[in-house]
């Protein structure tokens, strides 16, 4: 946005310069004009490219970013954001910043919890390369699939393919303002997974460009790439450009709920038969439980609360059968349900007021105020007792805002093998537990929060999974290793890739390696090629 046209060389003595004569220049100067040679689709540079130089380049890198732990003046900034407005200039920028040995990182929606998208913690200088403009959708109801590009939201395919169709769906995130790019790589679990599975595993075909710059489809690819980006998390091999979907039927009525019940109204016995049966539920029936503090009454007096927060692909009636047959401990009644469209259920789901029009999912924004936070997650595969339950509370209403969802499993995800994608939690686990701590007054109560929800995690570690301790690669937790730099040893890789992708991790690690063995696409925790010397003694 800085570098207007008038300011380049004439374009007749840019097509003539030579790559090493770029490599003379500074590395913004040298960027543009390597762009200008390599992009058959002409560059606007002045939208196109944000610099520190210019007033909106911190608004722009703050635009999408949520956490804001990673937008600190003490954190590295990028040497400049490139916005590309064609894949072509995707192909463009990962040619000239291979060419130009310049770091590059990706970002389609700024929601990656530990910033690897927008920061960097292990080398400097670095680009970003912002896929937000590239946002089209193109539904095709006669074939059940859809075309989105990388920098659309969630919530923007959900309402184009609603716009076509009202009984037509996509089971992926539940938060409206997820950039769709990132946002599969990691798995993308949503409301319907339990009936459909994860976004991933309704993924039919993708556009990503290469380490060379190469734009290739599923059958270009081949399926040990294809299977690698649809769960092996993002920025490990390559760019996604967009995805086609796999549409799914949704009836034209389902129904909504979410009842919160406290310590004192028994949530930890209605907890603790939820833990029992909701991996068993009818597969139509999606709860989960958001889980945080409130004081009681006019008094100061804290408690904790249990909200059920629900989709049921279905009527009102017969998911008072459902829910009264298999967990009549919640109490549920016909007043507490709504009947809605799937696309309202969307907005209601992501917590948006019960007026918001759908065409709101357009302006792809998030629906929380930006903050610092940290995550973490596990996965459970045993009703944790009451006992336990009770010393998760006690620590609980020691933090400030503390938060956790517990989001339930079985149905269709208990169907699908471990090895079908990258995504490995599957048949046996109950269900999932994201965890976090959220603060408002900066870096410096940093430490105390980042304290109390690492002893929080310990305290959970006999009533998670164990051999591995598994996470969810979505939720990035940079606690279980972080690569060094290009030299990352395998083995430390290992200690958090095996959390993330568990037996898959190895399978990842070879893909890798063919695709992109000198590990171009890197960050904090990418996934690794094989070393030099191992490769060689295969």
């Amino acid at each position: 946005m800085v570098l207007p046209i008038s300011s380049l060389l004439p374009i007749l003595l840019i097509l003539v310069l030579s790559p090493s004569s770029i490599l003379s220049f500074p590395i913004q100067d040298s960027f543009v004009r390597c762009l200008a040679l390599h992009s058959p689709t002409v560059i606007p540079f002045s939208t196109a490219l944000y610099t520190p130089n210019n007033s909106s380049f911190i608004s722009f890198l703050e635009s999408s970013a949520q956490n804001l732990r990673y937008l600190l003046p003490s954190v590295p900034k990028p040497e400049f954001i490139f916005t590309p407005l064609h894949e072509t200039h995707i192909q463009a920028a990962v040619i000239c910043s291979k060419q130009l040995r310049i770091h590059l990182r990706v970002r389609s929606g700024g929601h990656d919890y530990e910033g690897v998208s927008y920061a960097s913690e292990i080398e400097t200088p670095f680009i970003v390369v912002d896929l937000s403009k590239l946002r089209s959708v193109t539904v095709d109801i006669e074939h059940n699939s859809a075309w989105v590009q990388a920098g659309a939201t969630v919530g923007e395919a959900y309402y184009r393919i609603a716009e076509k169709s009202k009984v037509h769906g996509f089971p992926a995130g539940l938060c409206s303002s997820l950039g769709i790019g990132g946002h599969i790589t990691g798995g993308a679990y949503g409301s319907m997974m339990r009936k459909y599975g994860l976004g991933a595993d309704n993924v039919i075909d993708a556009r990503i460009v290469d380490v060379n710059g190469r734009v290739l489809d599923r059958q270009a690819m081949g399926e040990d790439l294809f299977w690698a980006i649809r769960g092996g998390g993002g920025g490990s091999f390559g760019i996604i450009v967009s995805w086609k979907l796999k549409l799914v039927p949704v009836p034209a009525t389902v129904t909504v709920f979410t009842l919160t019940k406290t310590l004192e109204q028994g949530a930890t016995s209605i907890l603790y038969r939820w833990q029992q049966v909701a991996d068993k539920l009818d597969e139509d029936l999606f709860i989960r439980v958001l889980i945080q503090t409130a004081t009681i009454g006019n008094s100061t007096q804290r408690t904790v609360t249990t909200s059920y927060n629900a989709l049921f692909l279905g009527d009102a009636n017969r998911l008072l059968r459902v829910v009264q047959t298999s967990l009549p401990e919640l109490g549920l009644t016909r007043k507490d349900c709504t009947e809605t469209s799937w696309i309202r259920s969307v907005l209601y789901i992501a917590g948006y007021p019960s007026t918001t029009p759908p065409e709101f999912l357009l302006q792809g924004k998030s629906l929380f105020k930006k903050n610092y936070f940290k995550a973490k997650s596990d996965f459970v595969r045993k009703p944790i007792p009451k006992t336990g339950l009770e010393g998760l509370w006690k620590r609980f209403l020691e933090e400030e805002s503390p938060f956790m969802i517990w989001n339930p499993y079985g149905g269709m995800m208990s169907k699908i093998s471990e090895s079908e994608t990258p995504f490995p939690h599957r048949k046996g686990t109950l269900f999932k537990i994201q965890y976090l701590s959220g603060w408002v007054d900066g870096e410096k109560s940093t430490e105390k929060h980042l304290d109390w929800i690492r002893k929080l995690y310990n305290y959970m570690t006999p009533y998670v999974s164990m051999f591995p301790r598994a996470a969810y690669v979505n939720y990035r937790d940079l606690d279980l290793g972080m690569n060094k730099k290009t030299n990352t040893s395998f083995m430390e890789a290992a200690a958090w890739g095996n959390k993330y992708f568990k037996h898959n991790f190895n399978r990842l690690v070879r893909v890798k390696t063919k695709v992109d063995p000198e590990n171009f696409f890197r960050h904090e925790q990418s996934i690794p090629p094989l070393p030099i010397s191992v490769r060689r003694r295969r």
